[in-house]
């Protein structure tokens, strides 16, 4: 146990409701308090109930059938491969695909999760053996959930725009909102820089400076430092998005 540790910390405990408000509006206090309990079951639980929120507007004002073809034109290519298909079997396969797009969709808290789990692990490993830091992944996972909790702007932003008439002809689940570059960006026309468009995400970026003033909070690792790991990881899920679009390009 290090001395830092030892001292008892001068901040009254947060309730997790509380923890859960000052990530938006005083995110230093939340991430410290992840010091005394590294508890993240709430702030996953809001990710679920605004996710499953968003799909039910999404279902009911745009509908899967549209969703599916909205989503097949991200893929040129494979788009064209089901166009030329004979009507019966294009028909099919449609609907074999959008059973799945559903599914998928459905299945989004558990996928998330994972995701995070991933991205905790990682940063857990940056932290604890590039920067020398003593972390546990507990500790790494409570500063991720809570960082991303940010991320239910982008869905809640959304659900306003489509209950209030937004257009559905070009809605996607990577786009719904015009909070990054590629809700500008022709998929067909310029496939990279839409791939790396949606990642630049304003919520996204966001979640990443949360993230690194968290692990600050939890390591005592330098704010430069913490930003340069978080960011580091974050430029190769952009080189990774921009290299696999051109692959599929």
């Amino acid at each position: 146990m290090t001395t830092a540790a030892l001292v008892p910390s001068s901040e009254p405990p947060l309730s997790e409701v509380s923890r859960v408000a000052n990530v938006f509006f005083a995110p230093s206090k939340s991430f410290r308090d992840i010091n005394r309990s590294a508890m993240w079951w709430l702030p996953f639980l809001i990710i679920v109930v605004v996710s499953y929120a968003f799909i039910a507007v999404v279902e009911k004002k745009v509908g899967f059938d549209k969703v599916t073809e909205n989503q097949m034109k991200l893929s040129p290519k494979q788009m064209d491969k089901i166009d030329a298909l004979p009507a019966d079997q294009r028909e099919q396969q449609m609907a074999m695909i959008t059973k799945y797009t559903k599914y998928g969709t459905y299945a989004y808290p558990v996928i998330a999760l994972v995701i995070l789990g991933i991205m905790a692990l990682l940063l857990w490993g940056s932290y604890s053996f590039g920067a020398g830091a003593q972390v546990g992944f507990g500790k790494s996972m409570a500063v991720v959930m809570y960082g991303n909790l940010v991320t239910i702007v982008k869905a809640l932003l959304a659900m306003v725009a489509l209950l209030a008439g937004a257009d559905t002809d070009t809605f996607t689940f990577q786009n719904p909102v015009a909070t990054s570059p590629a809700y500008f960006i022709d998929p067909a026309q310029h496939p990279v820089l839409f791939a790396i468009g949606a990642q630049l995400d304003i919520t996204s970026i966001w979640a990443c400076i949360l993230v690194a003033i968290g692990f600050t909070c939890v390591t005592k690792v330098k704010r430069s430092t913490s930003y340069a790991i978080v960011f580091g990881w974050f430029f190769l899920l952009l080189l990774f998005s921009g290299g696999m679009a051109a692959l599929r390009g």
